[in-house]
């Protein structure tokens, strides 16, 4: 999107709001009109913004280091596991939209500081739970407070930059979250290893609670309290809120509960029935509830941006391989290879670091290359992966996990010119008072995507080891099913080469980038 294009959508904004403005005698910088925000306030409400979105992410991936731990510690079979994390994942993924909504009609800043409020007191519950119930419980009390927070943080940061600074900001935005999703594992080795095998796993979550304390009041006095609303928006919608939040839970439920082991229930898979009820009953109760004059849940012209709607299409398979990329690595080089989880997360730093960059610099030139961006790093993605799963086969046990972080940078390189590009085309035409519906919607693609794909490629991991085990070598055994999980994963990256070219092909079509 062009500067013009997006002053145009600021100001329209602007004028279709006149009753938003300044309260009397206000004299904090939050109060003030985002205009009038001078460029160090905006950018050090950009850091807080950041650091929340940092910590809901580093709970997707610094977690699975801890599973044998906490399989071990509270005694958790092959479905408590899956529940710790795709559970996450699918609580996460139910609140994000009616949580993007809320946000949007009323006060992104509250909602951010209730969801951050519950966030570090859902960790706390987690970090003291004394069975494995109690941890999944707490652990998906976890999930809904990160699905209260994220699109607060894009709604947020699409709200408080324009133009190239926006492009910049995503970019940022993407390097951090590359960073989280990638050092996660790291920093979760780190911890165990400070904690000791039985006890570690607790630290995973008992470092979310002096963070998000610390947070709190900074958020508080940061965080603009003015924002751009909806013209004629006066409700929630709490029936399509329900609709679609039926609708979410059996689309991601039946892949939560797909773990790879022979007593999965079949059954599971009538769930999907339900979804396809619900979302139709959805659809059409939207339609409906639009055409009666009131806001819906979900702005389903949104969808007509060929670039928002191939966006979400790329978020969505590109997060269905990352989270199960990481998990399978993990529990290849610490199953299979015997390495312990502080030095089985350290393979994945050399993706952190240069996704880091990659992303950093393809936020500052998204504006000039577009779509291509994405492309090229699809392509570094795929090639990265399938490298790596080669070299795991061929190598020596005591080489091959140098040659894989080797493998993982050219990933990295790839993967940091994936997020905060299209995280950036995503929003670029979408109008700044719709931002935190629209990010979530985004969001929420990557959502069920991490659900899916964490049920794919951990159930063909763990299918080819229970169906090997006893015939051939367990190192051969892991070889096998790190090799066919990889194929999987690499399935959902080429899906979302696949969209990027579809909507490079139609922007070229359209004379656009």
């Amino acid at each position: 999107m062009t500067d013009q294009t997006s002053d145009e959508h600021t100001n329209d904004q602007t004028r279709s709001d006149p009753d938003r403005s300044t309260p009397k005698n206000a004299d904090r910088a939050d109060a003030r009109p985002l205009d009038e925000m001078d460029s160090r306030t905006r950018w050090r409400a950009f850091a807080v913004c950041v650091a929340v979105a940092s910590l809901t992410i580093l709970d997707l991936s610094k977690v699975n280091v801890g599973l044998p731990s906490i399989e071990e510690a509270l005694g958790a079979g092959p479905t408590d596991l899956q529940l710790i994390v795709a559970g996450y994942a699918l609580a996460f993924g139910l609140v994000l939209v009616p949580a993007g909504r809320y946000g949007d009609l009323h006060s992104r800043k509250r909602m951010f500081l209730i969801g951050l409020s519950v966030f570090a007191a859902a960790s706390l519950a987690c970090a003291v739970a004394p069975t494995i119930l109690v941890l999944i419980v707490s652990r998906i009390l976890q999930g809904i407070a990160a699905g209260l927070l994220m699109p607060q943080v894009l709604g947020l940061i699409q709200q408080l930059f324009v133009g190239p600074e926006r492009g910049r900001a995503f970019g940022l935005f993407g390097a951090i979250i590359g960073l989280s999703t990638a050092f996660g594992p790291t920093l979760g080795g780190l911890l165990i290893a400070i904690g000791g095998p039985e006890n570690g796993w607790t630290l995973l979550f008992w470092m979310n609670v002096p963070l998000a304390i610390i947070l709190l009041p900074i958020a508080a006095r940061l965080l603009p309290k003015t924002q751009p609303h909806p013209s004629g928006a006066n409700s929630l919608d709490p029936v399509g809120i329900l609709l679609l939040a039926v609708a979410v839970l059996a689309l991601m439920l039946p892949f939560v509960l797909t773990t790879g082991a022979p007593s999965d229930d079949p059954a599971r898979w009538w769930i999907l029935v339900v979804f396809a009820v619900f979302a139709g009953l959805f659809v059409l109760w939207e339609g409906r509830y639009s055409k009666r004059g009131e806001t819906p849940v979900v702005d389903f012209s949104l969808f007509r941006i060929s670039g928002y709607r191939n966006a979400i299409l790329i978020g969505t398979c590109y997060f269905a391989a990352m989270p199960a990329t990481f998990l399978t690595l993990t529990l290849f080089l610490q199953q299979g290879l015997g390495l312990a989880p502080v030095f089985a997360g350290m393979i994945t730093i050399p993706f952190a670091l240069a996704s880091a960059v990659s992303s950093w610099w393809s936020g500052r030139h998204v504006e000039k290359y577009g779509r291509a961006l994405v492309v090229v790093g699809l392509v570094l993605v795929v090639v990265g992966f399938s490298l790596n799963s080669v070299l795991a086969a061929v190598l020596p046990a005591s080489v091959a996990p140098f040659a894989m972080s080797a493998a993982m940078l050219i990933a990295g390189i790839g993967g940091g010119a994936v997020i905060s590009p299209n995280q950036t085309l995503m929003l670029a035409d979408v109008p700044v008072s719709s931002g935190g519906v629209a990010g979530s919607i985004g969001q929420l693609g990557q959502r069920i995507g991490t659900a899916v794909g964490l049920a794919a490629a951990t159930a063909t991991f763990y299918a080819t080891v229970y169906s090997e085990t006893g015939t051939q070598s367990d190192l051969v055994v892991y070889h096998d099913a790190y090799r066919n999980a990889t194929i999987v994963t690499i399935g959902f990256v080429v899906a979302a080469l696949v969209f990027a070219l579809l909507d490079a092909r139609a922007r070229r079509l359209n004379g656009v980038r």
